[in-house]
């Protein structure tokens, strides 16, 4: 990933905020595992349990299965603190809400640097993203700066929770400018968690599930890095 930055060391605590099941998996699955095997402690909030993800699964049925899929993928990289917020899948609403939730964990979490997915419209020419993906993005940008501000959400202050400023803002993103070295150990590590995801990478296609894994881990992994875009 020739170009970029490096990705910032000098820290020790990260939050991921993501939207659904497999997202983490899908980025930054590397990323946490490198940082974990460096001792590093990153915890996982999931807005939603993924429950509208798998066609003729009713969400009843769906939330558990996919909550323990993403607990099973937590286990392969070293993550021990995983959170779901309960948000409906496909349907989660940007505002005030999700931004008080998002910027309740990051005071309890009191991390240096928040993970996050792309927050655009777009992947890139013809790759739309999701209204999930959009949503959690944007909320999660405005909520780090609602977690340092006392006055937006005082009732968080009424929790126990006092404010809290994050370093970094990470964005799994195509407007990468920074990367993070990851070890061949740990892109393994990245496969074996994304393939937990089992009945989810079934639905998506008839494929191996681990065959999807890889092939989605060695892209996001090319030349031996992961890119997010650093805001800070």
């Amino acid at each position: 990933m020739t170009g970029l930055l490096e990705f910032p060391q000098d820290w020790q605590r990260a939050l991921v905020l993501v939207a659904h099941p497999d997202d983490p998996e899908y980025g930054m699955a590397a990323a946490v595992a490198e940082w974990i095997v460096a001792g590093k402690h990153v915890s996982y909030v999931l807005a939603t349990r993924g429950e509208a993800g798998i066609a003729g699964l009713p969400p009843e049925e769906s939330a558990p299965l996919r909550s323990r899929e993403q607990e099973n993928a937590c286990a392969l990289v070293g993550v021990t603190d995983l959170v779901f917020l309960d948000h409906p899948d496909g349907r989660i609403e940007e505002g005030l809400a999700l931004r008080r939730d998002f910027a309740r964990e990051i005071r309890r979490v009191r991390p240096d640097v928040v993970l996050t997915l792309n927050h655009r419209d777009e992947w890139g020419p013809g790759r739309w993203n999701s209204a999930d993906h959009r949503a959690v993005g944007r909320a999660v940008l405005d909520a780090v700066g609602d977690a340092d501000n006392e006055w937006i959400f005082p009732e968080l202050l009424a929790e126990g929770l006092p404010r809290h400023k994050t370093r970094w803002v990470a964005v799994s993103s195509p407007a990468a400018t920074h990367s993070q070295p990851v070890s061949a150990g740990n892109i393994e590590k990245a496969v074996a968690s994304l393939a937990e995801h089992k009945e989810y990478l079934k639905e998506l296609s008839d494929e191996p599930v681990e065959t999807q894994a890889r092939r989605q881990i060695e892209m996001v992994t090319s030349g031996g890095a992961v890119a997010f875009e650093l805001y800070g």
